[in-house]
């Protein structure tokens, strides 16, 4: 059954020769192909300013340059994030970029004084959070407990209701060959035709 994907490029860098948009073009590709409704964002190619106060997040409004990005968040029944681990977790941008989209209205509701949690708005959507990083990548997973993405899943997309989120690790990116590059593309080429 076709889905609708929102493929969200998380790389602060706007360089077109970054992993990280090979891994989003190749997913999106594949699903396209695959028959999916495809929409992509390219953070690095936005501009926004940063949130400074709760006030501004629960009451102010989303930025014009947002205000697509909004839509498509709504929009979409499966997200696909492709980022870099930065300092062992996700690039400011990218944490900036969630804060704006994933306000009270869009994301989640507050409910009356009393009357429990947050409501979740994103109910029945799930992700993919392709990673790359310099460190092998069962070190983040062993030693690290993947802190950083285990923060984003379950502090951001679980709040809201986005879950299963599952996780896909490139490791030594640096170093990797082009016949390792080849096969992590291929990898993303797979999950996009399959839209998980």
């Amino acid at each position: 059954m076709p889905r609708r994907i929102l493929v969200l490029v998380g790389h602060p860098d706007p360089s077109p020769d970054r992993l990280c948009r090979a891994l989003a073009a190749a997913y999106a590709e594949a699903a396209e192909k695959a028959g999916h409704s495809v929409r992509k964002i390219d953070l690095a190619l936005l501009d926004f300013p940063m949130l400074r106060t709760m006030q501004e997040f629960e009451h102010g409004t989303i930025p014009d340059g947002l205000k697509e990005a909004a839509e498509a968040v709504v929009w979409a029944e499966h997200f696909v994030f492709v980022f870099p681990l930065w300092l062992g977790t996700v690039p400011a941008l990218l944490k900036a970029f969630l804060e704006q989209v994933m306000r009270p209205g869009t994301a989640f509701s507050y409910r009356a004084k009393g009357e429990g949690l947050a409501k979740s708005l994103l109910r029945g959507r799930s992700a993919r959070l392709a990673v790359t990083m310099g460190m092998p990548a069962a070190v983040y997973r062993i030693w690290f407990f993947s802190h950083g993405i285990a923060g984003m899943r379950r502090g951001i997309l679980n709040f809201v209701g986005i879950r299963p989120v599952r996780e896909t690790l490139f490791g030594m990116v640096a170093s990797a060959s082009d016949a390792r590059r080849a096969k992590w593309l291929r990898q993303m080429r797979r999950l996009g035709e399959r839209a998980v």
